[in-house]
């Protein structure tokens, strides 16, 4: 739904967001930092992130993040359905 990061976060829409999914690797600010940014304002949405460069490194963070997965592309439509199904569950 958007086109960076800077412009989620500037939409004003992450304390009504239940449930991020969002690539890495962005133009501008990288999905990380959105969601480290988002965490400090006090929104912790469920994040899913997405990337064509997954490495065991980038895995770590994520989790550090507090993120639940970090899936590779490409992915399948039960994939994420299933990964969306368990970050909304424990919200």
């Amino acid at each position: 739904m958007y086109d960076s990061a800077e412009e989620f976060l500037s939409s004003r829409e992450a304390a009504h967001t239940s449930c991020l999914i969002s690539d890495v690797l962005m133009p501008g600010m990288s999905g990380i930092e959105m969601h480290e940014r988002l965490r400090a304002q006090g929104h912790a949405p469920a994040t899913i992130f997405i990337s064509a460069y997954p490495t065991a490194s980038l895995q770590a963070k994520v989790v550090c993040t507090g993120a639940f997965v970090l899936l590779p592309k490409p992915y399948t439509a039960a994939t994420m359905t299933h990964w969306l199904s368990v970050a909304l569950r424990n919200r």
